[in-house]
């Protein structure tokens, strides 16, 4: 498979990002804590040059804690300002606040120096696709003050949101970028969800996280479907098939269904706790 997915918006945000970048204080970058490096746009380094940087691991929840904690090492090493979060819970996300603050110290020194007081700090967000950026703005501000959806590309345009008088921030689309130099980095977003699964084969991404599964979570396949691990990935889809009863006319299994199970499941945790990827790897 060819993992690509860069809609004609997407050109869109980045210019808008690129030109609202002189009047923010620091990026607050959103990414998956299950595949916390494949989550992150290469771009935005670019972008954010020269501003303070702060890595939000979202949905912890649903990452391996182990594994976690290796990535704040990991980003912290590299300069990093670093929280773990869960925006559906709201668990973290108040605690970013006095983040934000902390590592916008020598901003504010400086504003206090030349006299300038009561400036608010201006953070932009940002994201990839379906990372919860939305859903950790409205935890964040208490209300539901942008669009939420569990597909990829539902925030289309900035805003500007005033978190309180200390706080201002920048809310805008999840860009991804124009080409994955790395297919697996491509898989991996397509196994969150973070590319739209019209585009792409689902027997295939099924067959791939099966095979990871097996490879790095041993016990848990068998423990959700009952099938017998030692098998070949496709021995064990067409048993997770006859597990969850996926079947065509005629006692056909329906592959495809049972690959959807698959995916979806994974995709909200009922698997376990799961990480697709270690610093290890980087």
């Amino acid at each position: 498979m060819d993992f690509q997915w860069y809609p004609g918006h997407m050109t869109k945000a980045k210019r808008m990002m690129q030109e609202n970048m002189k009047l923010i204080d620091i990026m607050i970058e959103l990414v998956d804590a299950r595949i916390p490096l494949s989550s992150r746009n290469p771009d935005i380094d670019q972008l954010a040059a020269n501003k303070f940087r702060l890595i939000l691991l979202n949905k912890s929840d649903m990452a391996d804690e182990k594994v976690t904690a290796m990535w704040e090492d990991y980003f912290k090493s590299k300069g990093f300002f670093v929280a773990k979060t869960n925006s559906k819970a709201g668990k973290g996300v108040k605690a970013t606040q006095s983040i934000i603050m902390d590592a916008c110290k020598e901003k504010l020194e400086r504003d206090r120096k030349r006299g300038i007081k009561n400036r608010p700090i201006r953070a932009m967000i940002a994201g990839i696709p379906n990372v919860g950026k939305s859903t950790f703005i409205n935890s964040l501000v208490g209300k539901a003050c942008t669009k939420t959806g569990n597909k990829p590309g539902v925030t289309k345009g900035k805003q500007w949101i005033k978190l309180n008088k200390n706080i201002e921030l920048l809310d805008t689309p999840g860009i991804l970028w124009p080409k994955f130099e790395d297919q697996t980095v491509g898989l991996r977003l397509a196994l969150i969800g973070s590319i739209r699964d019209e585009i792409l084969n689902q027997d295939e991404m099924a067959l791939e996280l099966i095979e990871f599964l097996t490879m790095n979570y041993e016990g848990i396949l068998n423990q959700r479907y009952q099938v017998d691990e030692t098998m070949d990935r496709v021995k064990i889809l067409e048993a997770i098939a006859l597990n969850r009863n996926c079947k065509l006319k005629g006692d056909e299994l329906d592959y495809t269904k049972a690959a959807n199970i698959l995916l979806e499941e994974f995709r909200n945790g009922k698997l376990g706790k799961i990480s697709l990827e270690t610093p290890e790897e980087e």
